[in-house]
């Protein structure tokens, strides 16, 4: 599903213009991305959450020069969901890959 049929359907469902849809989903997707960015991590209950997770630092091959490449620790954005997702998605019966 992408994110203009997402829209598509909270515009159908709620009765609310899609352009105004979009707004406000837009308007989610830059508050999760910029909170991430300061490090802070997003909980929305029944839903899941957004985390920053550390990796550590580590030591690559790069195999096409046969050197070692050192990679600093970093942080990746992480979408943990919540127990009531899990268990809705382990109910259903249509789950597609």
């Amino acid at each position: 599903m992408t994110k203009a049929e997402v829209i598509a359907e909270i515009a159908e469902q709620t009765g609310i213009d899609k352009a105004d849809v979009q707004e406000t989903v837009e308007a989610f997707f830059q508050v999760v991305k910029n909170s991430m960015a300061d490090g802070r991590n997003i909980y929305v209950r029944g839903f899941g959450s957004f985390v920053n997770k550390k990796r550590a630092q580590k030591v690559a091959r790069n195999i096409s020069k046969n050197t070692a490449i050192v990679i600093d620790e970093h942080y990746v954005p992480s979408f943990k969901p919540s127990k009531v997702f899990v268990d809705k998605i382990k109910q259903s019966v249509t789950v597609t890959a």
